[in-house]
């Protein structure tokens, strides 16, 4: 195969843009996998999340991936005025790594969700808020996995 085949230089360019979209963005520089990175920018568009307001729980060492609980509030005071909107949970190791969304209103009263989520390997959780002004908040939690779920044996 020629050093300089067509199909070198298109990954070269894609690998390249990946890196220069990082380096012009970077609130996505946490994102390991391409999967989560687009899953991320379609939440947030151009906006860049600040940190803070999102706490996300879940277990540091996580026995089996099928059923892991997991929490999440942001700190809110849900009025009318000032609430969050959505709250969007990303597994960047999932094979679909925008694992859900919740959509809340002032009337849902308080900004926090427990649930059960499956994982399919060690990575980081990502927990992303949209508030009722446009701005978005995060936070995020590492888990380890020692057997994993989402994945399909061939």
């Amino acid at each position: 195969m020629n050093k300089y085949s067509p199909l070198r230089r298109r990954y070269l360019s894609i690998v390249s843009l990946f890196g220069l979209g990082v380096w012009l963005h970077p609130s996505l520089s946490f994102a390991k996998k391409p999967e989560a990175l687009e899953a991320i920018a379609n939440i947030v568009g151009s906006q860049v999340p600040k940190d803070g307001r999102v706490k996300l729980v879940i277990p540091p060492l996580v026995e089996n991936g099928n059923l892991v609980v997991l929490k999440v509030s942001v700190e809110s005071p849900m009025t009318a005025q000032d609430y969050v909107k959505a709250i969007h949970v990303i597994a960047e190791g999932n094979p679909l790594p925008n694992i859900f969304s919740a959509f809340l209103t002032p009337r849902s009263g308080t900004a926090n969700i427990t649930t059960r989520v499956r994982l399919a390997e060690t990575q980081r959780v990502w927990a992303i808020a949209q508030m009722s002004d446009g701005s978005f908040w995060q936070g995020y939690a590492d888990t380890l996995v020692t057997l994993s779920a989402c994945t399909e044996a061939i």
